[in-house]
């Protein structure tokens, strides 16, 4: 065997890989693990963390079916081995079967809740394990486990296992009717109670997979609330925590704020991101742009003209960093909360009419549209990177936004007084320099199957009587 390949098998993320083994008349040798060519060859970039390997003196040896909370890279290295791997995982393939034998020039990948067990066929054999995670006492209490004599699974082994060699633990392990399937990892959302956390509580309601913490709850700049954390219960974290006062930011305090939330601590989440192999979600801005072009791409060059704006920026490249990431760049964001248009909707209630600016151009980011766009790029397994990720439709101005809502709701939009962004800020101390245009392209998105509606008929939308 001359080439490398990565096959898939009949349970889904268990994958056969073939190596190639050059022999002569000293023996042979392989590439065991080879990250570069496997990824390419298509294996999961899994990143092990600790190599186990299971010496066994006698043929028949036999060590029981285990599932573990951390994927697996395994291959033999001496003699020969009969695989036997169950889904234990919750779903439709729980219970699913299969076999194959391990020599020198196969390896095979086992997703977390697998189980996997083998016997050896010759004396001498070694089984090596590369897995993604620290073996410790806590994380043995995760295991599940699946008897090797199940009548339902009727693994055909070679060695009779009345003749095998076994554990005692491994003999008294459940059958598959009572093994509690292992459920997978969450998806983890930070920031639950801001306007994209509560879009999508609404759009995930009832999925026990999601689970949503507020600052109240987990704050990202603690260190004790980061240590404390069971990090690998996640497969995905949904960052939705940011310092966003943009005006704010331009102050002493709120520029202190602004990285030690957007940059510093977006950091440390990083870190625990790369450590337990979690997808992260993280959402940026336009304001990493200075608004000088007609629109902007996802590989656009950033040019923050404000703190805010650079924080975003330098937090954009602490996720870049991250082999599993996906960021998304929004505008004007609008959503469950204080926002633009339920200060306009406030502003025409009471009978007071507004100044608005004429000289910013873009598109609002409605908050269900967002986390529906997140929703789906996560479900479609889309390539990881940058997203642009707005509402579609016609760009306008914040003074054409505004009169579109007075219009909406009944009111008069001559009520509505334009201004230009110079003059609206000139008397005051602190202010973020905004982007005069934050189009953004959408096309990225919409090659992944997305399509982004019309923003002024999501307004129309968002302002109907609830």
């Amino acid at each position: 065997m001359n080439s490398l390949t990565v096959q898939k098998t009949s349970i889904p993320g268990l994958l056969l890989v073939q190596l190639p083994v050059f022999e002569d008349a000293r023996g042979w040798f392989k590439e065991n693990w080879q990250r570069e060519k496997m990824v390419a060859a298509g294996l999961p970039d899994f990143r092990p963390v600790q190599n186990n390997v299971s010496f066994n003196k006698m043929r028949g040896t036999t060590r029981g079916i285990h599932a573990e909370p951390w994927d697996k890279y395994i291959a033999v290295v001496g003699g020969a081995v009969f695989g036997a791997w169950v889904d234990l995982r919750a779903g439709e393939n729980f219970g699913t079967l299969y076999t194959h034998e391990l020599r020198a020039g196969q390896a095979i990948f086992v997703p977390r809740g697998v189980g996997n067990g083998f016997q050896t066929l010759e004396p001498d054999t070694g089984y090596s394990y590369l897995v993604t995670e620290h073996w410790s006492e806590q994380a043995k209490n995760q295991y599940t486990f699946v008897n090797l004599a199940d009548q339902r699974l009727a693994i055909p082994w070679p060695v009779d296992l009345q003749q095998a060699t076994i554990s005692e633990a491994d003999k008294n392990h459940p059958d598959l009717a009572a093994v509690v399937p292992m459920k997978k990892r969450k998806t983890l959302v930070l920031g639950g109670n801001g306007q994209l956390g509560r879009a999508l509580a609404i759009a995930v309601a009832g999925d026990e997979d999601f689970e949503f913490l507020t600052r109240e709850e987990f704050d990202l700049c603690n260190a004790q609330d980061l240590a404390d954390l069971d990090w690998a219960a996640y497969e995905t974290v949904i960052n939705a925590a940011a310092f966003t006062q943009v005006d704010v930011a331009e102050t002493p305090e709120g520029r202190e704020k602004a990285w030690e939330v957007n940059v510093h601590a977006l950091s440390e989440l990083t870190q625990k991101c790369s450590k337990h192999g979690i997808t992260l979600v993280h959402i940026s801005s336009d304001y990493v742009f200075d608004g000088r072009e007609n629109s902007y791409a996802e590989d656009a060059p950033v040019c923050p003209l404000g703190v805010y704006g650079q924080t975003k920026a330098a937090g954009d490249s602490v996720v870049k960093g991250l082999l599993r990431h996906y960021i998304f760049r929004t505008s004007w964001v609008i959503g469950d909360g204080r926002n633009f248009i339920t200060t306009m909707h406030r502003l025409a209630a009471t009978g007071l009419d507004p100044e608005v600016v004429n000289d910013q151009v873009g598109r609002l980011s409605f908050a269900t549209d967002i986390a529906r766009g997140i929703l789906h790029v996560l479900h479609a397994e889309a390539p990881f990177g940058t997203y642009n990720l707005t509402n579609d439709g016609t760009p306008v101005s914040w003074a054409t936004i505004a009169k579109e809502t007075f219009k909406i709701l009944g009111y008069s939009e001559v009520r509505v007084k334009e201004t230009s962004t110079s003059e609206y800020f000139s008397e005051q101390r602190f202010f973020a320099p905004r982007p005069a245009n934050s189009v953004l392209n959408l096309a990225k998105i919409k090659a992944t199957g997305f399509n982004p509606p019309d923003h002024l008929e999501q307004l129309r939308i968002y302002l109907e009587p609830k």
